[in-house]
């Protein structure tokens, strides 16, 4: 199989229909687009789960292992408790690399106001880079809970910051020696910069406040795989405008330099939104200084449809992130 997130109909045919709903507990569990599980605790409140792994990069592996799964949980409308550790290391790795990792991991948690709750960490012949692994918990009420099958025909789709936030960053970092082959170093910097845009956590506060039936970070496979989830998830069709999909300038650069779909990397800390309040909640946003526009809308049916003037691109599922093209 190719790097990257299964193909979803690998994904359907050899993970979810292995898996078996054996207890009532479990409210949310393995779904296509549902990032995470939601367990019930038998009152108003519920536990919400999610583990990622961080495998594309090894430069601020720590700041992203944390914020990824913060954003999952925070997708589903659920405050952040604490996260828990699995970190795998390579026999070159070094104490002084291995410390600032972790004080990465606590400097985020701090931000967020979240907990290590624990974890492993061990040295191993089996990989040949840093893997890290965050599992998150978090609780919401029951009544509250997030969906990303919660799409409705009729609502339009509300999206938080750029495309390709967050492989812009990596690529600047990971690349910036090819980079300054072109570019001025103060264009490299702020394109790095961008992980400071990573976290979804405000923009989900706020929208759980407008009213929302659907959210959605934007991480593998870009803008088009997550709204291509939205829908599967959901059993509904879309119509987004691709110009009305933001884009930062030094993501349209780097794109072209390396000759990569922007709308097909890998994009935490942009979010998706779906909801029937649509102008109350962009101008609630932009309100906190976060960059929000309407880019589409809910349909009937299963077409995913992104519309460029007269041009229509009929969506696909995700397959392999540009970034691994690069890395």
């Amino acid at each position: 199989m190719k790097i990257g997130k299964i193909p979803e109909v690998v994904l359907k045919r050899s993970v979810l229909k292995q898996i078996k709903h054996r207890r009532e507990e479990v409210l949310v569990g393995p779904a296509i687009g549902e990032d995470c599980s939601i367990i019930d605790l038998n009152g108003d409140e519920v536990i919400v789960m999610s583990t990622d792994p961080i495998t594309g990069t090894v430069k601020d592996i720590g700041t992203l292992a944390i914020h990824i799964t913060a954003n999952d949980i925070a997708s589903s409308g659920a405050d952040v408790i604490g996260v828990m550790l699995s970190v795998l290391l390579p026999e070159n790795t070094t104490e002084a690399e291995l410390r600032n990792m972790m004080h990465d991991v606590d400097k985020v948690c701090e931000q967020l106001g979240i907990e290590v709750l624990g974890g492993h960490t061990e040295v191993t012949k089996t990989v040949c880079q840093p893997i890290v692994t965050v599992t998150g918990i978090g609780k919401m009420k029951k009544s509250d809970m997030i969906k990303t099958s919660g799409a409705r025909p009729g609502q339009e789709i509300v999206m938080t910051k750029w495309a390709g936030l967050e492989g812009t960053a990596i690529i600047a970092k990971e690349k910036e020696k090819e980079l300054l082959s072109k570019y001025p170093a103060d264009f490299i910097k702020e394109a790095q910069k961008m992980i400071d845009y990573i976290s979804v956590v405000p923009e989900s506060k706020i929208a759980m406040k407008v009213g929302i039936t659907s959210m959605h970070d934007v991480t593998e496979g870009g803008i088009f795989g997550a709204l291509w989830e939205i829908g599967a998830a959901g059993r509904v069709g879309l119509e987004v405008d691709l110009q009305k999909i933001q884009l930062r300038q030094e993501t349209v650069e780097i794109c072209e330099f390396f000759d990569l779909n922007p709308y097909m990397l890998i994009s935490s800390g942009c979010m998706l939104i779906v909801c029937d309040k649509a102008n109350l909640l962009v101008d609630k946003l932009k309100e906190e200084g976060i960059p929000a526009c309407i880019i589409g809308r809910i349909v009937e049916g299963n077409d995913r449809i992104v519309i460029n003037g007269d041009e229509k691109r009929y969506l696909e599922p995700p397959r392999m992130d540009e970034l691994y093209k690069v890395m």
